[in-house]
């Protein structure tokens, strides 16, 4: 009796830690709401490579141009989706099927070997996380998807993605890269240049678009494939962000 007694003890305050653990998490996630109609300043991911290249005593660097959704070609819009997400349009932010596979992956292989994030997830670590794999940042990266799908449009999502993310050392966003590799705006990419990028997304640090390795130009033609001749999926009819909306330059 004794023994089940300090079973049942040890097992409500296992509960009671794992209760209060999650609460904490679910309290500590950051408001979405204003990226509806304002765009992220700094990210978090941005802030990580200013504190790294102070560490290494070199100046920070950041590069980046804001542009609307309307302003990015068709051509690397598609090109981000079939390289990143291709279930982007009709997942809620966790394509749970990816999530399986790359469980599994990783289960069979002892090893963080696949990824498997939506670019919801991507955008959501990028503007509050770091890139550590640790199973606590994984859960928040999560919630804070499932968060962001409920209160921004796909389309919002997609254009703060393309306008944040890391493509390259102190490059960020679709505009700054496009500028950096080819010497033109985001929206006159076309379908080879527009594979390169998306390409990139996975190693940004160590892929240069305009000087591609032979792995970066297999990845191209891989994505070059994927795309056929569609255009990206049209997302519903929902009211975009303003176009004046101010942004880092």
């Amino acid at each position: 009796m004794a023994a089940a007694g300090r079973l049942l003890r040890w097992t409500l305050a296992a509960g009671a830690v794992a209760f209060a653990a999650a609460a904490y998490v679910y309290l500590s996630l950051p408001d979405v709401r204003p990226l509806r109609t304002e765009d992220p300043g700094v990210t978090a991911f941005m802030e990580l490579r200013a504190r790294q290249a102070a560490a290494a005593g070199k100046k920070p660097r950041r590069v980046q141009r804001w542009v609307p959704y309307g302003r990015i070609s068709a051509s690397l819009k598609r090109a981000v989706l079939v390289a990143e997400d291709a279930a982007f349009f009709s997942h809620g932010g966790v394509d749970y099927d990816e999530l399986q596979k790359s469980l599994e992956k990783n289960v069979k292989e002892g090893r963080f070997a696949r990824g498997g994030s939506t670019i919801t997830q991507q955008l959501a670590k990028n503007l509050y996380l770091d890139p550590s794999k640790n199973p606590l940042r994984k859960i928040q990266e999560l919630l804070i998807a499932r968060r962001l799908e409920a209160e921004l449009s796909k389309r919002r999502i997609f254009e703060i993605y393309l306008n944040v993310i890391e493509w390259g050392e102190g490059v960020y966003g679709a505009e700054a890269a496009a500028r950096a590799y080819f010497q033109k705006s985001a929206a006159e990419l076309g379908p080879g240049e527009s594979a390169l990028m998306a390409a990139a997304i996975p190693s940004p640090r160590r892929s240069n678009p305009a000087r591609p390795s032979k792995y970066l130009l297999r990845r191209q033609q891989i994505i070059l494939q994927r795309m056929g001749g569609a255009e990206p999926p049209a997302p519903p009819v929902q009211p975009a962000a303003p176009e004046g909306a101010g942004g880092p330059s």
